[in-house]
């Protein structure tokens, strides 16, 4: 593979937008599509092809990259719509070049991206499931960390694409492998997020600085990356989404989406998950009072008027 890339990018939301921008900053060439005019004219002013269609977009693309928010998005990109749906759309798998590479950074079921990668491989293309940890800030910033399920030859090719948007490659093994690991980690994170939530509230309820007690915790037994990385009480750390109203991130019901994959994978492996089954019940509890589109650190509300 040369220097420089013909990348279809599919997906421009909070993650997609800045990972697209980073491919064009390493001199790829891109032709994106996203349902969304304002986010396609940020990547256009940036040098970006702006696509018709999720179909066009690929047709002469090298690199396929997707980054959709769920498992019935990316099934329907690629696959399509079922047969018989009231909006029944094919899949773009026919529309990619045979020499392609497809590689899906959305965090999905893993049954989901091995449905997918068989299909792709009938077809005779290569497909990767990379799931990204790292958040906007990483995905701004290019230091994503990418799971990688696959083929260990794909990923060679994969790798200095990739390498543009994250600092951490890791191989997780075959085909939803990337996808299983990007779950169990997504798991502990809601997990730290709502405990590290939690107890600051009490802290709080009780008369101490939150700043205070979040530096007392980072040096203590109770230290971890929600904590020192991603501070969930408002005026503790700046350039986190608790200090902006916890707008942009990763949102409270695409937690609850990947808490419902955890629990899915759970059943299916005869797992018993009761710390990640309570998280589920938490943010779901906050997204019904409102939250879903806030950032997942805004859970720390649902701890504060319990404590009241």
């Amino acid at each position: 593979m040369s220097s420089s890339s013909k990348i279809a990018f599919i997906g421009l939301g909070n993650m997609g937008a800045p990972m697209a921008l980073n491919l064009l900053r390493a001199g790829h060439q891109l032709s994106v599509y996203d349902l969304s005019a304002s986010a396609l004219q940020v990547v256009r002013e940036a040098g970006a092809s702006i696509a018709d269609s999720a179909a066009a977009a690929v047709q002469v693309a090298d690199i396929v990259i997707s980054m959709l928010p769920a498992s019935r998005h990316v099934e329907q990109l690629y696959l399509g719509s079922a047969v018989g749906s009231s909006t029944e759309v094919p899949g773009i798998l026919g529309q990619i070049a045979a020499h392609a590479l497809i590689i899906d950074c959305s965090t999905i079921a893993a049954l989901t991206s091995q449905k997918i990668a068989l299909a792709a491989q009938a077809r005779g293309l290569a497909m990767l499931d990379a799931p990204v940890s790292g958040g906007t800030l990483g995905a701004a910033a290019g230091t994503l960390t990418f799971i990688v399920g696959g083929s260990a030859r794909d990923l060679e090719r994969a790798r200095p694409v990739l390498a543009a948007m994250g600092k951490n490659i890791f191989h997780a093994g075959g085909n939803g492998a990337g996808q299983t690991a990007k779950i169990c980690n997504n798991m502990l994170l809601g997990i730290l997020m709502a405990g590290t939530a939690e107890a600051l509230a009490l802290g709080v309820a009780n008369g101490l600085d939150p700043k205070v007690l979040s530096d007392i915790m980072s040096k203590s037994s109770g230290r971890n990356w929600a904590l020192e990385q991603y501070n969930p009480y408002p005026g503790v750390m700046e350039n986190v989404p608790a200090a902006r109203g916890y707008s942009g991130g990763f949102g409270v019901d695409l937690m609850y989406k990947d808490l419902g994959l955890a629990t899915e994978a759970a059943l299916s492996a005869q797992a018993t998950i009761p710390l990640g089954e309570l998280a589920r019940n938490l943010y779901a509890m906050h997204s019904k009072n409102g939250a879903g589109a806030e950032d997942f650190s805004s859970i720390l509300k649902l701890f504060q008027n319990t404590s009241k």
